[in-house]
């Protein structure tokens, strides 16, 4: 016990910046746990080797105690979420539910508050703390993510000779108590009447519903443009060498998580995280200058519906517009060449695709602002 204690005082010193009683608490904590798994564990006892084992533990907890240091508060908070949300990501949901993915990741954030108090409330009784306590410095709240971790990984055994990670458990059982699915009047549903009776849940629920019938009825003019917007992107994204963009969008096509996507594409979260941003940057230039009459009218947001606008929204637009950009978007609405357009108003085409890349900017903004009055776009 002793010699563990110091091996980790000292490493504690080295590594961080904690003041020395702080080491020495934190320290005394993990080298407590080494020394109880040591002595419960019949494998590690009937070895021979429990001083090597201890060792090999001790730097063990260290090693990811530190991890969680270096990373520091917030950094480090990300990736243990992210890392708890990977392992349940499959198992957060209902197997005869299909959520989508952004539902999904609500079920996750409120499932992983309740475990983050869970884990703390371990922590407190392993050891041995008083039920008011909670971490204050930075070495102690790398202390307890690491400690979290482990604790949802740990191996519970079940009937059969099977065990399963503590974190999958509890977050099946969490997705059992979810609400079960409610029985909705389809007729009702489609004509949008609800009456007095209804509950506000049934009402909720027939709303979704009614969204869902409206959404799966798309007109086959509306399914074709949409594969052409689709097609277009790729070829587009193939013309500026970006494969991985191209399989990045492929993946999300098919509604697959992050986690999933990221084992495909052999990458780490910041790496899929780097792709994403790169593969937005290109998705915002086809659909703002290379091909925004396909996009825009995929989307029913093209000229001939005031790019989406309501009449006080179109107002608005004009306000910011300068001179040039106001011809500009009358020239455009008269379906007048680039060319003609950049002798009229004095430029170049080059200049002028920037122009009007950066008014379609403008009344994106506009249109997806609810300050604008107008209704958030789910498409865009």
């Amino acid at each position: 016990m002793d010699s563990i204690f110091q091996l980790l005082v000292n490493e504690l010193q080295q590594a961080t910046k904690a003041s020395e009683p702080n080491c020495r608490e934190v320290a005394d904590r993990l080298a407590q746990e080494v020394v109880r798994i040591c002595s419960e564990s019949k494998r590690i006892q009937a070895s021979g080797e429990v001083q090597t084992w201890a060792t090999t533990l001790a730097r063990h907890r260290l090693q990811q105690c530190l991890h969680y240091y270096k990373l520091g508060s917030r950094r480090g908070r990300v990736e243990l979420h992210s890392n708890l949300s990977a392992v349940v990501y499959r198992y957060i949901t209902p197997s005869q539910s299909q959520s989508s993915y952004q539902a999904r990741l609500t079920l996750i954030e409120d499932f992983l508050q309740s475990f983050y108090m869970e884990a703390l409330n371990a922590f407190r009784r392993e050891s041995q703390l008083p039920p008011t306590y909670s971490p204050q410095s930075v070495l102690e709240l790398a202390e307890y993510m690491a400690f979290t971790e482990r604790y949802g990984k740990r191996r519970i055994p079940l009937p059969g000779h099977r065990n399963q990670q503590l974190i999958i458990l509890r977050s099946q059982t969490f997705s059992q108590q979810q609400p079960t699915e409610s029985l909705v009047d389809f007729e009702q549903a489609a004509e949008g009447s609800m009456s007095d009776s209804d509950s506000a849940w049934s009402v909720a629920s027939m709303q979704q519903v009614r969204e869902q019938m409206v959404a799966q009825e798309p007109e086959l003019a509306e399914d074709t443009l949409r594969q052409t917007v689709v097609k277009e992107l790729i070829a587009y994204l193939e013309d500026r060498k970006q494969h991985d963009c191209i399989d990045y969008f492929t993946l999300r096509l098919q509604d697959l998580p992050a986690n999933e996507i990221e084992e495909i594409l052999g990458l780490t979260p910041r790496q899929r995280d780097y792709l994403q941003q790169r593969f937005k940057y290109h998705l915002i230039r086809f659909s703002f200058s290379h091909h925004w009459e396909l996009v825009h009218q995929w989307l029913e947001v093209d000229l001939e519906r005031n790019l989406g606008l309501s009449h006080r929204q179109w107002q608005s637009l004009h306000d910011r517009l300068t001179p040039q950009q106001v011809e500009l978007l009358s020239l455009k609405q008269q379906q007048t060449s680039e060319s003609a357009i950049a002798h009229q108003i004095g430029c170049t085409p080059n200049q002028v695709q920037k122009q009007w890349f950066k008014l379609l900017e403008q009344a994106w903004e506009i249109r997806n602002t609810q300050d604008s009055g107008g209704s958030e776009s789910l498409d865009e």
